[in-house]
Order: structure tokens, then sequence, then C-alpha cells
């Protein structure tokens, strides 16, 4: 497919997509709900289709060299599936959020005003690897009456259009228009700098992968991104806290797997419990060959844990996104200092405090600006399926609009609504 053909291509997607929005925003909440159940039936009755399809997805990244991370996010095991479809089964019955009017006051004049939820029209949506997004971006975008232009990776087209054809399958069974989600079906790059510089079909734009990805796409795209960059998260260990609970927390969050944007990638201890605390998570992550980059501070502590893999952290590994077994470790004098350095050097996606000070995680909560902040709970909880959204679109670190997990609420826009009886302003 040539520039010239792309462009045409992309064009007609995006029509098709503007067209399709309208009857999406004119459906009623049973027929959107019963593409989703479709949906999580069709996922279910194809498990081993589907995962004969990814295999050659697979197959090719390994043989084209693909960081491990990047493989282990390509996979669509049983399990994965089994949560895209409950995901499906959750959206549908969740209430419809759409149409829905809010704050409706009265007004000296005798108008009523308020504000309706309304569906924000066609989003794009561009995304390396992870073919569950497919379905995750579909569901939430037929629950939210809205139409979606999907453009993943090249590393994982065969398994994105074996769920895209899946999508269109319920869709149809629905009697909703198939082309309310299109799977763009060339691996040409052209075709992700026309879908951001489409603002006559397109009304925003969420990238989901690598931080190169959405610098370019934020920096190019003519059309509002809804985006993060990356996921340097944080687990602070205040004093007081139960030592215990902040092992099993801080092992969670960086072990359970390394790959989600959401896993921990900082360890920040406060001063009165390092001696404590330290060399107990310092075995645990020696026996999971954890690598530990750590303030002087840390460093001498843990330099006695047997087989720790213990080093010196740069300037740079404050910052970092590992996506690996590596963690940064420092010491601080307390919560001030922790929050300072999470402020600082985060990614203001996700931060957690282990406390048992109340005040303490209270003001964790107002002071560290991220768009999801925790106490007592593990950053691998900042998820939209989590949450109670049924699914997630993405995660926000912007500050307009969406925040945090976007789900159905980041895909609505609010109109105003005013309710009369012949009033007229004098």
């Amino acid at each position: 497919m040539n520039a010239l053909n792309v462009a045409e291509y992309m064009q007609t997607l995006g029509l098709r997509a503007r067209e399709a929005s309208a009857e999406m925003a004119r459906s009623d909440t049973a027929t959107r709900n019963r593409a989703l159940r479709a949906l999580a039936g069709l996922l279910r009755a194809n498990v081993q289709a589907l995962q004969t399809d990814n295999a050659v997805d697979l197959a090719r990244a390994v043989a084209a060299g693909l960081a491990a991370p990047m493989v282990d996010r390509l996979k669509l095991t049983a399990a994965i599936i089994e949560t895209v479809a409950l995901g499906c089964d959750q959206l549908a019955a969740m209430p419809d959020i759409v149409g829905e009017v809010t704050s409706l006051k009265q007004q000296p004049s005798g108008i009523r005003v308020g504000q309706m939820r309304v569906p924000i029209g066609v989003f794009g949506m561009i995304y390396e690897s992870r073919p569950n997004v497919t379905i995750e971006a579909a569901s939430l975008s037929i629950k939210s009456g809205n139409a979606c232009i999907l453009r993943g990776g090249s590393e994982a087209i065969a398994s994105n259009q074996a769920l895209a054809r899946l999508v269109q399958q319920a869709l149809g069974q629905a009697g909703l228009p198939q082309e309310a989600v299109q799977l763009v079906q060339t691996v040409d790059r052209e075709a992700v700098a026309q879908l951001i510089a489409m603002p006559q079909f397109v009304d925003v734009i969420i990238p989901r992968g690598g931080k190169g990805l959405i610098e370019r796409i934020s920096r190019d795209a003519r059309v509002p991104v809804i985006k993060h960059l990356d996921g340097n998260c944080h687990v602070y260990v205040d004093d007081p806290c139960d030592v215990e609970m902040a092992v099993q927390l801080a092992d969670n969050a960086k072990t359970q797997k390394y790959s989600p944007c959401n896993a921990a990638e900082g360890l920040v201890v406060a001063r009165g419990m390092a001696e404590e605390f330290l060399p107990l998570i310092g075995t645990v992550y020696a026996t999971k060959n954890v690598e530990m980059r750590c303030d002087a501070e840390a460093r001498a502590i843990l330099a006695g844990v047997p087989g720790a893999n213990v080093r010196h952290a740069s300037e740079q590994d404050w910052s970092e996104e590992y996506l690996a077994p590596i963690i940064s470790v420092k010491v601080v004098a307390g919560l001030d200092e922790a929050i300072a350095h999470i402020n600082r050097y985060g990614s203001h996606h996700t931060d957690a405090i282990v406390t048992r000070d109340h005040m303490n995680a209270q003001r964790f909560l107002r002071e560290v600006d991220s768009a999801s902040v925790m106490v007592n709970a593990s950053t691998r909880f900042a998820d939209g399926f989590e949450y109670g959204l049924g699914a997630e679109i993405g995660i926000s670190t912007d500050k307009f609009h969406a925040r945090g997990p976007v789900g159905l609420e980041g895909l609505t826009s609010l109109k105003w609504v005013v309710l009369g009886q012949g009033e007229i302003r004098s």
C-alpha cells in the first residue's frame, strides 16, 4: 500500500467511523449490552483459535529478537482472554452513564441548568504489543456509545485481526454497525500519521505503548491526546508502619509482574524503618534476582544481605522505568523528603505509602501529585479492571478531562442542558 493509498484508506476508515458514531450515540443501553455479552461469549468460544493466531505473532517476535518484556506483553493466555471476557460482562452489567443529567439547578430566571454526559464521538487508539487492548478499547467504545479506530503494533497484527473479527461479529449480532470498531489492517507507519491528523473524523487519540511512541504521537498529533509517558511508580515505607505488610507490598508491587506500567520502580524508606525493613525486603529481592540500585545509606544496610545484588544508584536511576527485575532504593528522613523525591522523579502515575500514621497517610494522598495514590496497597492495583471500571483504555497522567485509569467516563464528555418554560432574558 503506497502513501497515497494509505491516506485514502484512512480517510475511508475515518468517514465510516464518523457515520457509525452517530448510530452508536442513538443506540439504546440494552442493544449495546447485548453486543458486549455476545463478545464475551465469542471470546470464550474461540480461546484455542485465538491462541493459534497469537502463536504466529509470538514466533515472529522471538525470531525478530523482541525484548522479553515486549514478548510477555504480546501473549494471549487463556487467563488473559477470560479477563477481557469478564471485562465485557462487567461493563454490560454496569449502569449506562450516557444521557445521564447531573447537577440540575433552578436559576433565578426560572430556567433549570444541568450537564448531560454524552459520547466523545470517535477515538483513535494506537498501541503496541498487548492484543488484549483491542478488546478493552472495543468494549469500552461500545458501552460508551462511541466509535473507534484501532491501530495495534505490527508485532501483534495476527492476534489483533482475529480479535477484531470477533468484535465486529458481536456488533452485527446485536444489530449495531460493524464499522463502530475498525482495526487498521495495514502495518504501514503512514497510517498512524494519517490517524492523528484527521480532526474532521477523530475527536481524541489515545496512545498506549512505549515512551518513544507516546512522545511522537503527542508531538505530531493534530487531535487532542490522552496519554501517560511512563510508569515510574514508588512504594514509600513510612515510620511507623507494619513491617511485615511493608515487605509484602514492596514485593508484590515490584515482582508480581515486571512489565506493566503500574509495577513499582522505586522504593523509598524512612530512616527510622531502614535498619529493620531493608534487610527483610533485600532478602526477598535476592531470592527473586531483583537488582537494587541504592543510595549510599541503603547500600550500606543491604551490603550484608546474602546473595543481594546491590549497586550504586546514578541520578538517572531515580527517574527510570525499568520494566525489569531492577528497583531503585533510597533512604529519606521522613514523609516530607519522600513526597519531594516522588514528585520530583516520579512519572505521576501511581505511588503508595505503607504507614500506621493516619495523618501521614492523609498528607501523602493530598500532596503526592499522581493519578493514583494509595495507602497500604500495592501499586499493581492501578488498573481499570481492579478499580471496577470493567476495563480500561489506558492510564492518563494528564490533568484535564481524564486522569488515572480511563474507563467509561473518560470516553464521554459533558454538555450543558437548559430546561425552560418559555423564559426570556431581560
